[in-house]
């Protein structure tokens, strides 16, 4: 279980995320945090990402490993494909 609430996260959440954008940058893509809840850190992936096929090895081996490193070792974090926002209301 993460000991932090999910406010407490947003801030750190956004910093380690800072530290990730730059390579997604590099590609032509890009990241938007959508939302923290119990511990699952949703994120929207941008630019080149969507529909890359790399795309879900970068978000396990690339943003979630550094959300790991920085933060606590349970993070989970879940792409949220653009136009599917509205599922972040049932969430």
């Amino acid at each position: 279980m993460i000991p932090f609430s999910d406010e407490e996260l947003v801030p750190v959440v956004e910093k380690s995320l800072e530290k990730v954008a730059p390579m997604l940058a590099l590609d032509g893509g890009g990241i938007t945090l959508l939302k923290i809840k119990d511990g699952k850190v949703y994120v929207q992936l941008g630019g080149a990402c969507v529909g890359c096929s790399a795309s879900g090895q970068t978000l396990k081996y690339g943003i979630e490993k550094q959300l790991r490193v920085d933060i606590h070792p349970e993070i989970v974090v879940v792409n949220i494909a653009p136009g599917m926002e509205h599922i972040l209301d049932t969430i």
